[in-house]
């Protein structure tokens, strides 16, 4: 079973004064769980070693989507195409930030890749920054956790200048350039999550500026906040499969940025292969012998327990647990029904006395850089509860 800790929680008016007002779910219930997982180091290390040969997998599955035009198998768009070529071709296009969703890894069970968030993933505040204050807040040691997420992605931003392992070489590239920083204005746990990776772009030592996405120009010659000053990276926490169906003028002009070097764009177009479910299929046929992957196919297997997905999907929506005899066993709705399926082995997650379900979540920096929880039921939807660990 999953080892659990008792803890005092951050009551709400502590959460909201450091910016975390989704803390309470439409059915009045607290999004944060008042107990830590235990884990031990060498739990904590395996977390990160898996995660860090997953993401070599991933980088080799996209040269080989890529290279062999399976864009359409992935369900992407063909309006980003050229933009995900032209990223992917050049190394100042960098990847900032992902997470990785993982089963297993504690309660003696394997870990096994559910799907990597690669473009817009959540979860940062929480993981981050929330989980380290709740262990201050219950006076328990701060460096017992598998968490320098804030670190690794600060680092990460520096990368966009260095290209390079070192960091301290950033100084010496640094030309002032500046970054805007962008989200939609009617959700507010976006808007933090993007505020919060532009403080850290800050201290990274870049010139930041935030600005509501539906304020902001754009043309071939850049990016443009509302007083008309342009920036040479955009961060948009918007899914570049949105902009590519709800959008696609915008994602013309974005081509078009990319093609004639006016801006570098975060996270890069890339990452929308990365994001596609159907990515665990392609992951599968070229390491069949990983024991993180699970076996999937683009159509329902026979006589085996699976798990129907959207291409995209966000929040466990439209998901459907199939048995052997072929029988639905669980589902839920959603605004994703309309994308291909892929359908993927299941495997049970870990849980706890209560038969509470429990999901990791590694975020990559560069490298694996930190781990938080979610807790559910036998598909994790937008009520399942954040659980922050600590390392025993």
């Amino acid at each position: 079973m999953v080892k659990l800790k008792k803890i005092l929680p951050l009551d709400d008016k502590t959460l909201e004064e450091i910016g975390f007002n989704w803390h309470t779910d439409t059915d009045g219930t607290k999004y944060v769980s008042d107990e830590l997982i235990e884990i031990t180091q060498d739990e904590a290390q395996a977390y990160y070693e898996a995660t860090n040969k997953l993401y070599d997998m991933f980088v080799e599955a996209a040269e080989y989507v890529i290279e062999n035009n399976l864009f359409f198998e992935l369900g992407i768009p063909f309006n980003l195409v050229d933009t995900i070529k032209k990223s992917w071709e050049n190394d100042v296009h960098w990847h900032i930030y992902g997470r990785f969703d993982l089963a297993g890894g504690i309660d003696n069970k394997p870990i096994k890749l559910i799907e990597f968030n690669a473009d817009t993933p959540t979860a940062l505040f929480e993981s981050a920054l929330l989980q380290w204050a709740i262990l201050k807040h219950n006076n328990m040691d701060e460096d017992k956790q598998f968490n320098n997420i804030y670190e690794a992605i600060t680092n990460n931003f520096k990368r966009l200048i260095t290209l390079f392992e070192d960091t301290d070489e950033f100084e010496k590239s640094y030309d002032g350039w500046k970054i805007l920083f962008s989200s939609i204005s009617n959700n507010e746990e976006e808007e933090a999550t993007t505020k919060l990776l532009q403080q850290m772009a800050t201290d990274a030592g870049f010139a930041t500026h935030f600005e509501y996405l539906e304020n902001i120009e754009f043309d071939e010659n850049g990016i443009y906040d509302a007083d008309g000053n342009s920036y040479e990276y955009f961060f948009k926490l918007y899914p570049w499969e949105d902009i590519a169906i709800d959008e696609p003028e915008l994602a013309t002009t974005l081509k078009n940025i990319i093609q004639n070097q006016k801006a570098i764009i975060l996270n890069p177009a890339y990452t929308l292969i990365f994001q596609s479910k159907g990515i665990m299929k392609i992951l599968y046929d070229l390491f069949p012998e990983s024991p993180y992957l699970l076996k999937t196919s683009f159509e329902e297997m026979k006589g085996v327990k699976q798990v129907q997905k959207p291409l995209f999907g966000r929040e466990g929506a439209n998901v459907k647990i199939i048995e052997a005899d072929g029988s639905v066993s669980s589902q839920t709705d959603g605004a994703y029904d309309n994308f291909a399926k892929i359908y993927q082995e299941y495997v049970p997650f870990a849980q706890d006395d209560f038969k509470n379900k429990y999901q990791a979540g590694v975020f990559f920096a560069y490298e694996a850089c930190g781990v938080g929880f979610r807790k559910g039921g036998e598909i994790l939807d937008n009520m399942s509860k954040f659980v922050g660990h600590v390392i025993v």
